[in-house]
């Protein structure tokens, strides 16, 4: 697979992790394919947790073809993934009757160290190309969780094309439904020398990010950023530019990272999403307040991207203070 040049980094959970290879989707068969590949690595996913190993360096635990919970795994159960460093890769749901909550995940999987694990935690401590297979399985996994049924006439639904479309098993609906994916916008709003950032009140004392919120229907990319920042902040945005975006299957959703300048004079003020709303200089970030957003959220790069465009201060994550704010594990 070839990288596509760029300028600026991969946003962490996104870039060119795997070979997706849709076509392989509509091999009717693709599942046994897989079996009769020695080299085929599979993914177990209970609910949202996911199998993993190892302590304070922890990775995904790939099984290989002739354990027992892939023998055992129905066809309806796997997805295809794609080809992981050139490797095909499945993705195995298992149930509480495979894997009971009150049995050890070690003595299950025969793998020292295994657990079952939510990826939000743990996603920074995974290598990144590991984080983002594991952020895109467990998308797909919470999808077909909530899409068991037909929503137009409450029928069961089927697992086709490797588990990327669910089909109503009535044939007189036959309804496909695709993954979904919930747009959301986040912006950095800036007067060119101080950053506008809000906190919301369930937040630890201190912890400051970016603007966000859904996208809603009728409604483009530019239009909910100016609408966001307004609702929560009393800002009126003066332009945007879109950024970058990242994957966030927390549950489902793309984050569509922009840029906005607001004037100078401008007030914020808190509202009913956030409990304070101000603008903060390069000074006071480089100090350490606000507690700034993981290193590795779109929200941290939009900040980092606006700190390091004017020079005097050394790059935004070289500075101890800065980015203390992590996901608790």
């Amino acid at each position: 697979m070839t990288e596509t040049p760029r300028a600026t980094p991969w946003n962490f959970l996104a870039g060119p992790y795997i070979d997706r290879r849709a076509e392989a989707r509509e091999h009717a068969v693709w599942w046994d394919e897989a079996r009769r590949d020695p080299q085929t690595r599979y993914v177990l996913a209970r609910g949202t947790a996911q199998l993993v190993i190892g302590g304070l360096h922890p990775g995904i635990a790939f099984l290989h073809g002739g354990h027992p919970l892939v023998q055992r795994a129905a066809p309806e159960s796997m997805l295809l993934l794609g080809w992981y460093r050139e490797t095909r890769c499945v993705l195995i749901e298992i149930d509480e009757t495979e894997a009971p909550a009150d049995r050890n995940p070690a003595e299950l999987t025969g793998l020292a160290d295994a657990r079952f694990e939510e990826l939000r935690p743990l996603a920074p401590l995974l290598e990144q190309t590991e984080a983002s297979l594991l952020a895109y399985a467990r998308a797909l996994s919470y999808w077909r969780r909530r899409h068991r049924y037909c929503g137009a006439c409450g029928t069961p639904n089927l697992s086709i094309r490797a588990g990327h479309v669910l089909r109503c098993s009535n044939p007189g609906c036959a309804i496909e439904v695709f993954p979904r994916i919930d747009p959301a916008i986040i912006v950095l709003v800036t007067d060119g020398e101080r950053a506008l950032l809000g906190r919301q009140a369930s937040w630890p004392q201190g912890r400051y990010s970016t603007i966000a919120g859904f996208v809603e229907p009728g409604e483009s990319l530019e239009d909910a950023v100016a609408r966001e920042v307004h609702e929560e902040t009393g800002v009126q945005v003066l332009e945007s530019r879109y950024h970058s975006s990242q994957p966030w299957p927390f549950p489902s959703s793309l984050m569509l990272g922009f840029s906005a300048t607001a004037s100078p004079e401008s007030r914020p003020q808190g509202s009913d999403e956030l409990e304070d709303a101000r603008w903060f200089t390069r000074e006071q970030i480089a100090s350490g307040t606000p507690m700034l957003p993981p290193r590795t959220s779109i929200s941290f790069c939009l900040i980092e991207h606006w700190f390091d465009g004017a020079g005097g201060f050394p790059p935004l994550r070289e500075i101890p203070a800065v980015g203390r704010w992590e996901t608790p594990r």
